[in-house]
């Protein structure tokens, strides 16, 4: 067995690990990065990238047929979807290659291999060829990320696939069911429907998006049924059978079970934390019922020299919010001051059209005892927008009645997850009603969407009644 000290060990390299690594380095802090599978973790490997790369071709195919519009016409459109996934393949390849290169060359050593922890102080990391370390460490950061939750009754394999699956299929399907109507499922859904996949969305809640703003939620299942998707809300699958084609799926819905025949049955119902088989018993680390590991603001475990970041440490489970968390940690080790004071943290959804959110929602303010003014604006009254022919959606910015500082926006719409940006900093800063609305916006942009939901909001909107 090999054995080596170090003083920070990072356990995972997806973007919470890859980026406290990188910030340890710079910061002078002796560092080793492990880890056993993907650099640039779930991420960049089989989650963020590759879904948003086919998400782009699915809308360029799609955006085809919609340019006519223009005047714009194309006789005989195809794809060739095994260079789609070649393609996708290598923006991954460059990624996560890429990221190995950074982390080494700020000066942090690698080693890769599965960690198990022994102690509060030292850790084996055992290599794909069985090779053993044995690992001394002053301070360990746990950056173990989440897995896809698979349900007992439909196992992973063959024609039943997880959102991992569903990015590597090596056909486009003439059919899917989709067990689960959250982002992740409606991403995948949106992008197969695109490219002419029947998609059957069966979601246990009452409506897609649960949890979502009720705004969004009505505009999303809008445009569920406008794009002929079949969704059965407050549905659950109950089983499966083998068929000649694929699968039978036993769906009850309405007091009745429906037998759907599909092609290929994705499971997308939530992620779970990483953090079993890590051996953090052996440390002493808690965990709480739910798998998350606790943490104080200055990502700290129960163990004061062990700490967790991303998936691992809780909601939001989202790679951003990992990586901040993952140089809160880094700077903390390094003997700065610093802790996780954000305010808010931005979410968005990669559907047709995106959703983007940040701060708190309609319903979480009002239950916080906040007197609210909301401005609504459309993006079909913008000119950008309809220049693009592509109008649907809108901005919703939540304020408090009184003092009008923003609390909450909500984008629905085109490049919705680009626009978010703006409302993230104004909160961030403090920002109240004004600073948007009498804040000199580009024309024509979609930016301009937020300066005029800001006005709408004190009743002083131009381009929208008020």
């Amino acid at each position: 067995m090999n054995e080596m000290k170090v003083n920070t060990v990072v356990l995972g390299a997806g973007p919470g690990g890859y980026v406290a690594a990188i910030r340890l380095a710079q910061l002078g802090v002796d560092t080793l990065l492990v880890e056993k599978e993907y650099y640039g973790g779930v991420c960049l490997n089989v989650g963020c990238i590759p879904s948003k790369a086919l998400i782009h071709v699915s809308k360029s195919y799609e955006s085809i047929d919609k340019m006519s519009v223009f005047g714009v016409t194309a006789e005989n459109r195809q794809i060739d979807w095994a260079k789609t996934q070649e393609w996708k393949n290598g923006v991954v390849k460059q990624l996560t290659g890429g990221i190995k290169i950074l982390v080494t060359k700020n000066g942090a050593k690698v080693l890769e291999g599965a960690g198990t922890l022994l102690g509060t102080n030292t850790l084996n990391v055992l290599a794909a060829d069985g090779t053993e370390t044995k690992v001394h460490f002053e301070n360990l950061i746990l950056a173990t990320g989440s897995s896809p939750i698979h349900i007992p009754t439909f196992p992973v394999g063959g024609r039943i696939i997880d959102s991992t699956g569903a990015l590597d299929l090596t056909e486009v399907p003439k059919h899917m069911v989709l067990i689960g109507g959250g982002y992740i499922g409606l991403e995948l859904g949106f992008v197969y429907r695109k490219l002419g996949t029947e998609v059957v969305v069966v979601e246990m809640m009452d409506t897609v998006l649960p949890g979502f703003d009720k705004d969004v939620v009505k505009a999303m299942t809008r445009k569920l049924k406008k794009d002929k998707f079949k969704v059965m809300t407050g549905a659950k699958a109950k089983s499966y059978r083998e068929t000649e084609n694929g699968l039978a799926i036993t769906v009850e819905h309405k007091g009745k079970d429906v037998e759907i025949e599909t092609e290929y049955l994705c499971v997308t119902v939530g992620r779970r934390p990483n953090s079993r088989n890590l051996g953090l018993e052996n440390a002493s680390v808690s965990v709480n019922d739910h798998g998350f590991v606790d943490v104080d603001k200055q990502m700290r475990t129960n163990v004061p020299n062990i700490y967790a970041i991303g998936d691992l440490a809780g909601q939001p489970m989202l790679a951003h919010h990992a990586s901040y968390q993952g140089e809160v940690a880094a700077e903390v080790i390094a003997g700065h001051h610093a802790e996780d004071s954000a305010k808010t943290c931005p979410a968005v959804v990669f559907t047709d059209p995106e959703v983007a959110t940040v701060g708190m929602s309609e319903d979480e303010a009002r239950a916080a005892g906040h007197e609210l003014t909301i401005g609504q604006f459309p993006f079909a009254a913008l000119g950008k927008a309809k220049a693009s022919a592509d109008t649907e959606g809108f901005v919703k910015i939540i304020a408090d009645k009184k003092s009008e500082e923003i609390l909450g926006v909500v984008i629905v719409g085109h490049n919705a997850g680009d626009l978010i940006g703006e409302a993230t900093l104004g909160i961030e800063m403090g920002a109240f009603l004004d600073d948007l609305s009498l804040t000199i916006h580009p024309h024509p942009t979609l930016t301009e969407s937020l300066m005029e939901a800001a006005k709408k909001a004190k009743g002083q909107a131009i381009h929208v009644l008020n």
